[in-house]
């Protein structure tokens, strides 16, 4: 079993953060526990057991996702002994406790069972008491750390699963979240393309064999650029950046957008361009022909979306009955974040209109 199940720390929000601060607090450990020397409880003894410490430690830090689980486990293991080994030690020092917390929270972040997280952890707090109480019993005049409190390490092991559990929610929401946009991205294509093969095949039962060639074209077009819209939809939700306005215009000529786009969130964005795409090709399957204009208004407050088609100007094809599934995720999307989606008959046409705040 390896260890591929730890918390992906390349793409969490803020885990650039989280890792600076773990070094940050080793490199304290280290650097002020070797700056302390002099105070060390029995050097002679000491020494080993720092140099174990340090290398455990820093080993424990980097992601090691090749590593087997047992593997990993043995090394937080050692990193946790070697911390509560060091701790009666170093009671004069500021900075040689931190070992044994660090390697507790570490033990709780980095492996997937709870069990053997909160294992380690208590381990080492009774290898600490212990040797804290053996420590007190051989140097009483060293005033070293009474045993109750050598219980302590153990505690970080909590910090250490909850910044584990919310890592791991989080990814699972942005694989959500992708997974949703791919869903929409396909489901929008594969919507286009199954309208120009029925027009295809209208075309050809009525003799306008070009046209249905030409509409089955149209149709290997969409199918290629469905996948090359995949990849920026999933590549501008890793970044969290969306062209809006550019892709907005990719849909229709008839066009308007007021106010400014630039702070538009991701999730906005993309929910504003899924809902234009899905009004502009409900308008191509059931008024084909007819005019489309898509309105944005953005405010300090909110923004609107509006998008209208007027009567259709073309004989409708026998096409594959929809299932209005389009515009029920639409609303889904919508109210996740706060807002509204309506959709209706306006006048000589039908309106969609979309509302979300800022």
């Amino acid at each position: 079993m390896r260890a591929a199940d730890e918390p992906d720390q390349a793409t969490r929000p803020g885990a650039s953060r989280d890792q600076l601060l773990r070094r940050f607090l080793l490199l304290f450990a280290i650097g002020g526990t070797a700056v302390q020397w002099p105070s060390m409880l029995w050097p002679g003894i000491a020494l080993p057991v720092f140099a174990v410490a340090c290398a455990s430690a820093i080993a424990a830090l980097f992601p090691l996702r090749r590593l087997p689980t047992g593997w990993l486990a043995a090394l937080l293991s050692v990193a946790m002994l070697a911390g509560a080994a060091l701790l009666p030690l170093t009671e004069q020092t500021t900075s040689g406790p931190f070992f044994a917390y660090l390697a507790a929270g570490a033990a709780g972040y980095r492996l997937a069972s709870r069990k053997a997280a909160v294992g380690i952890a208590v381990g080492g707090a009774v290898v600490a008491a212990v040797l804290a109480a053996v420590t007190g019993a051989l140097a009483p005049d060293a005033s070293p750390w009474p045993w109750w409190l050598a219980l302590t390490v153990a505690l970080p092991v909590y910090l250490g699963i909850a910044q584990r559990e919310r890592s791991v929610a989080l990814a699972l929401a942005e694989r959500g979240r992708i997974a949703r946009e791919i869903h929409d991205v396909l489901g929008h294509s594969l919507s286009g393309i199954a309208l120009q093969l029925d027009m295809a095949d209208a075309l050809r039962e009525s003799g306008r064999g070009e046209e249905a060639d030409a509409a089955v074209r149209k149709a290997r077009a969409l199918a290629v650029d469905s996948m090359a819209e995949t990849r920026r939809a999933v590549h501008a939700l890793r970044e969290g950046a969306l062209p809006l306005a550019q892709s907005l215009r990719a849909l229709t000529e008839d066009v308007t957008i007021s106010g400014s786009t630039r702070d538009i969130g991701t999730e906005a964005a993309h929910t504003v361009l899924r809902t234009a795409q899905e009004a502009v090709t409900n308008a191509a399957k059931h008024a084909p022909g007819a005019p489309v204009s898509v309105r944005l208004e953005c405010r300090g407050n909110g923004l609107r979306l509006t998008v209208h088609n007027g009567l259709a100007t073309e004989k409708r094809a026998d096409f594959a009955d929809g299932t209005s599934l389009g515009l029920v995720g639409m609303r889904e999307r919508a109210a996740l974040l706060g807002g509204t989606l309506e959709a209706g008959p306006d006048g000589d046409g039908w309106t969609v209109e979309l509302e979300l705040p800022r």
